[in-house]
Parts: C-alpha cells; structure tokens; sequence
C-alpha cells in the first residue's frame, strides 16, 4: 500500500492509502519509510501540515470505511466534536449509542487520528486515555494546539 511518512510536532506520522481513500494514519516508530508517494497521500501530508500550523480545522479527505457499525457511529460523533472543544466518553455513548466503555475502546482501535479526532474524547473527570504517540504527552499537545484550557 502506498505510504507517506510526515514529521510533525508530536513526532513522525505514516499515512496509508488504499483504495484511493485514507486508511491509516499512524503515529510511526522512526522505522517505517515512504513507498509510492500519491496524491492522495500529498494532499493528506498538506492537510495534516496546516493542522499543525494552525491553519486547518477540519479534514477534507476520502477516508476508508470503519470496521463495524458502532465504530461508523462512534466516527462520526467524533468527527462533530468542534475544533478547540472536548466530550466526554459518556457525552459520545449517548450520542453515537452504546456504553462509555465501549467508546473508549472505539477510541483506541481509531486508525484514523487527528483527522477523526479522538483527542478530543475525554473522561468526565479528566483527560482519560490516549493509545497514539506517547500517550496523554500527545493527547494533551494535540488539545493545547486547538487552545483547549484542559491540556493543562
């Protein structure tokens, strides 16, 4: 599949395409490379870049299908969370159905972060958890870069 690998300020990110849509983006080891640069994948990198500069709020980019039907509901309930905001797990089971539980494990089997935000899923009485990068170091980078007070 072809791959794109991006620096970024929470570390080095590999975005993956299939089929002509994003499948993967991963918060990479340093040991992962590029194969086969698209436009797909360049489009994504420019996206992903002016995130990080501030200039981008949302993603416009074809994604691939999620696994199952309560992570299509899960995705996109976390795709309406506004830049900047936060809900919580509880917040989002009751919006995208099921139980904070399982939308915490949703959460952690998103293969698409920072364009499906889950960042910006917390627990109600704090940050939660965060399986990308280096844990809630990144978690709390990507909220402080939206300006949200609870990065603190």
């Amino acid at each position: 599949m072809p791959a794109r690998l991006i620096d970024t300020p929470v570390g080095p990110i590999l975005i993956v395409e299939s089929g002509g849509r994003i499948a993967e983006i991963r918060f990479a080891s340093g040991a992962e490379t590029d194969s086969d640069d698209t436009p797909l994948l360049r489009r994504a990198g420019t996206q992903i870049a002016q995130y990080f500069a501030g200039r981008r709020r949302q993603f416009d980019l074809p994604l691939a299908p999620a696994p199952t039907a309560f992570q299509v509901r899960v995705r996109s309930a976390m795709q309406d969370i506004p830049y900047g905001q936060t809900r919580s797990y509880g917040e989002l089971a009751h919006s995208a159905g099921g139980a904070p539980r399982a939308i915490g494990q949703a959460c952690g089997a998103n293969s698409l972060p920072l364009v499906v935000p889950c960042h910006r899923v917390v627990a109600s009485g704090g940050l939660g958890g965060y399986s990308g990068g280096k844990g809630l170091a990144t978690k709390r980078q990507l909220l402080a870069l939206e300006g949200n007070a609870i990065a603190g």
